[in-house]
């Protein structure tokens, strides 16, 4: 058996393992495999409506999203040819949020499809005017300034909404859902945010062969015969899609595209097509493991799973400075 192979395959495992018990935890002690049993019955009772209709969602969200935002920091870092990219540098993650904070801001969650369509919505205006600033045929350069500067003029105008906000609760529901967080979500969030994560996956995974000539420059990936522009904007597609359904659903979840590719990177032969699958899987284990912590930590109030995040990631983030820094000077 081939090592990637072996790699995925404990992954999974991993994955298999941190979802299974994910189901276990919460404050109160229940059993799936008893829930399950009143479910097929057919049984109303206390372990089958906890389990089906709060945990399991909430467990499928932070499995789904965690591959999301894990597949999109590989795909991110294989275009960029840089190991500390991440979703946000095209603005997307911050078009996204910017989207759904309008939502919030004028009141219109009461529109079950509002917050999604406009998190998506905002996330792929977003990549169009990264294209729109830099141009079709730009290279990777271009593409990163205008990203930046997409990214800051949507981190400036959720400042703006902020500052302006209609009252202390309408500011509050923002503040909360920026920091991110998988608690009380349903089936409906699963069933709104599974259709666009699963397209942005496979267009992900459509190109993974354009990745692994890119690790060898844009002009030899020309001469293998890829059309790099557009293979590029399906790829900036997919993680659009995919980093605009999980925002929608879980607001924003930051380090985890960073984090999870970076590590898992030596195990594929520091081949970035391989690490698609692997860092989907990654990304799966960290989520859920993080939303695990958030539930087992015996606090008053239930920690931001985009809080847990940055803990991890920031200092992380700053390791990798420090590893690096010899050679940047």
């Amino acid at each position: 058996m081939k090592p990637i192979w072996i790699l995925w395959g404990l992954l999974a495992l991993g994955a298999f393992i941190a979802f299974v018990l994910s189901l276990y935890i919460g404050p109160v002690s229940l059993s799936p495999w008893q829930a399950a049993l009143d479910g097929m019955q057919g049984s109303d009772s206390i372990e089958a409506m906890v389990i089906w209709e709060i945990r399991l969602p909430r467990s499928l969200l932070a499995l789904l999203v965690g591959a999301s935002l894990g597949m999109s920091g590989a795909v991110m870092q294989g275009l960029l040819r840089n190991p500390l990219a991440e979703p946000g540098i095209m603005g997307v993650t911050n078009g996204a949020a910017l989207g759904s904070v309008m939502i919030l801001y004028f009141g219109l969650t009461g529109f079950f499809w509002a917050l999604p369509l406009a998190a998506i919505s905002g996330a792929l205006l977003a990549l169009l005017a990264v294209y729109w600033l830099a141009g079709i045929s730009a290279s990777v350069l271009t593409l990163v300034l205008a990203g930046v500067a997409i990214s800051s003029l949507a981190g400036a105008l959720i400042s703006v909404a902020l500052n302006f906000a209609p009252n202390l609760f309408a500011m509050q529901e923002i503040v909360f859902w920026l920091m991110g967080s998988l608690a009380n979500r349903t089936s409906d969030h699963v069933l709104l945010a599974a259709p666009c994560l699963l397209l942005g996956w496979t267009l992900m995974l459509s190109r993974y062969r354009l990745l692994d000539a890119l690790s060898l420059g844009e002009d030899t990936a020309r001469t293998l015969g890829f059309a790099v522009n557009r293979d590029r904007a399906i790829l900036l597609l997919g993680v659009s899609l995919s980093v605009g359904a999980s925002v929608a659903v879980s607001g924003s979840i930051g380090f985890v595209g960073l984090i999870v590719p970076h590590l898992l990177r030596p195990w594929v032969q520091q081949k970035p097509g391989l690490l698609l699958i692997a860092s989907a899987l990654g990304g799966a284990i960290l989520l859920l493991l993080a939303d695990n912590l958030v539930r087992l930590l015996p606090l008053y109030q239930e920690l931001k799973l985009g809080v847990v995040t940055s803990l991890l990631g920031g200092p992380f983030f700053l390791y990798l400075i420090l590893k690096n820094r010899s050679r940047w000077v």
